[in-house]
């Protein structure tokens, strides 16, 4: 005798309704995890936000850096020879010098330095997007003897950042003139922004000659790739060649699969993953050992396996949904937060692609939950149960 099909969903969602304190655990388990993920998979973003940034406020087409260099902030400095070699390239249309390097801010509040990230340039070369920088104001200011533009998303440990305050870095007098956006990130707290020439003042012996970045400027209609390799062929092995999307990425992967800090936020994702796993299982595990009798039953009269099995993976779908609502609401409050008390430095932005990762994540850790405890209630042994 066949029995017509049962409805599949309302039987999941009863089995997982007969004990509301236990589904309430176990959504608060899932939503956890989804937190998690959330919350690391925010910092990595991130890192990559904020450890690349500035390269969209670069105006270059193509960069030249030193091999030994690992990111911005640990340049190793090669010859400024080498932009006047590559200034003679077919379609280069100008190379621009960029140096960079910490100094120790004192904060005329509390006295205490703090270091902080320093750029510096020709007033004369656009080498800033930047629109407060390239005005005849903003070059006049910066050509002042000790004087420099502050970013606004600095760190409030630095004091006050208004124009015209006067304080000390690197144990010489300085003063704002000015302000950008740019923020600092994982790799500095704040930066700032001064000529070449007051550079050298505050470097010394540092010389102008060895620079931390090259920017070369495409004659309009040159093809990046074609000048890269004209560049690459020129030029002698003690700088490397990247178009601006080839230098973000490898900043990016520098910052995720070198330092601690990307390994730390990537395994807390597969971390948060399997502990949502082993949450969900439990919990399915139990519902399905206490409903044994049950499904033995639904066996006898003939439903099989198949059904059995269903049955369980909808429950684990059902946990899946109901976890990940509210885990991204929360994640959302906490970005925000993340934002507000980082004064911006933090983008802890939420991305289309994060949402639907994340999603994608939760559905398949309850699934992977589901078919790990589903064994009990396919291999159940009516004779046995009811023995």
């Amino acid at each position: 005798m066949k029995f017509p099909s049962l409805p599949r969903i309302p039987l999941a969602w009863y089995n997982l309704r007969h004990d509301r304190p236990r589904l309430l655990v176990a959504v608060a388990g899932v939503t956890f995890a989804v937190l998690l993920m959330f919350m690391n998979l925010g910092f990595l973003g991130a890192l990559v936000s904020t450890t690349t940034n500035f390269y969209d406020e670069f105006n270059g087409d193509i960069f030249l850096i030193s091999p030994q260099s690992l990111e911005i902030s640990s340049t190793k400095a090669f010859p400024r020879e080498r932009l006047y070699q590559a200034a003679g390239i077919e379609g280069v249309r100008q190379t621009m010098p960029l140096y960079a390097e910490y100094a120790l801010w004192k904060n005329p509040e509390t006295s205490l330095s703090r270091a902080l990230f320093v750029y510096a340039f020709n007033p004369s070369d656009p080498v800033f997007l930047m629109p407060e920088l390239n005005t005849a104001e903003g070059r006049r200011a910066l050509q002042q003897p000790n004087s420099a533009f502050i970013d606004r998303r600095s760190r409030p440990e630095f004091g006050p950042q208004t124009v015209g305050l006067e304080t000390e870095a690197d144990r010489r007098r300085i003063t704002i003139v000015g302000q950008y956006d740019l923020g600092g990130g994982f790799a500095a707290d704040g930066t700032l922004i001064m000529s070449d020439q007051n550079f050298r003042r505050y470097f010394n012996p540092r010389p102008l000659d060895q620079v931390n970045l090259g920017l070369v400027l495409l004659e309009p209609g040159a093809d990046a790739q074609r000048v890269k390799a004209a560049l690459q062929d020129q030029l002698p092995a003690d700088v490397e060649v990247y178009t601006k999307p080839e230098i973000i990425l490898k900043e990016s992967q520098f910052w995720i699969q070198t330092t601690s800090i990307g390994f730390i936020f990537g395994l807390g994702v597969v971390v948060s993953f399997v502990v949502g796993t082993v949450i969900v299982y439990q919990i399915l595990y139990t519902d399905i050992r206490d409903h044994l009798r049950e499904y033995a039953t639904l066996k006898a009269i003939g439903y099989g396996g198949g059904y059995l099995f269903k049955t369980v993976i909808q429950e684990a779908i059902l946990l899946a949904l109901m976890g990940y609502v509210p885990g991204l609401a929360l994640a959302l409050g906490l970005y925000e937060l993340a934002y507000n008390a980082t004064s911006g430095t933090l983008p802890m932005q939420m991305t289309l692609f994060r949402v639907v990762f994340v999603f994608m994540l939760t559905v398949s850790m309850c699934a992977l939950s589901g078919l790990i405890s589903v064994r009990k209630a396919v291999t159940a042994d009516p004779a046995e149960v009811f023995a």
